[in-house]
């Protein structure tokens, strides 16, 4: 299967959201409630969330394409947190449940880093569920390592995670 990784685009907003709530309804069953699972991937909202990113030219985001068709997303941007302000965060990272474990989300993993990296940055950061167990292992597979940080008031819970680029 041939890949590609290209920048998000305007335009690009349906095939992002899609992406991101379908990795969603996949990865987070039992991880996030229904409910609140059913609201974060309605798609209508999302469309007019990477709308709004792709027309504000807000952040750095990106599409993997497997074959010729969208497969895994992400975003990054500096850091949200006031308290590690000089680091990149990795915002997110997403893909098509057909694809997992297969080396895509790797490959976009390292574009990102590499950009990051290009643009400054000595240091990324995100933020995972602690639940997310599979998450957790594909983050310290690539060399994160928990940073200590926890979002307080959040739940479910999400830890912090950082590496060295």
């Amino acid at each position: 299967m041939g890949f590609s990784i290209r920048k998000a685009e305007k335009g690009d907003e349906v095939s992002l959201a899609h992406i991101q709530t379908e990795s969603w309804k996949a990865a987070f069953k039992g991880i996030l409630e229904d409910e609140i699972l059913d609201k974060c991937t309605e798609m209508e909202p999302t469309i007019r969330m990477y709308k709004k990113l792709l027309d504000a030219d807000k952040g750095n985001g990106y599409i993997l394409e497997v074959d010729g068709r969208p497969h895994c997303i992400a975003w990054w941007d500096r850091s949200r947190t006031e308290s590690v302000s000089e680091y990149a965060e990795l915002i997110c990272i997403h893909s098509l449940q057909d694809n997992w474990r297969k080396g895509y989300g790797s490959k976009m993993l390292n574009r990102v880093l590499h950009d990051m990296k290009e643009e400054g940055y000595d240091r990324g950061m995100l933020w995972v569920f602690r639940e997310n167990i599979r998450a957790r292992k594909f983050y310290e597979a690539n060399g994160f390592v928990t940073h200590g940080m926890v979002k307080p008031g959040i739940y479910p819970e999400e830890i912090c995670y950082e590496k060295q680029l």
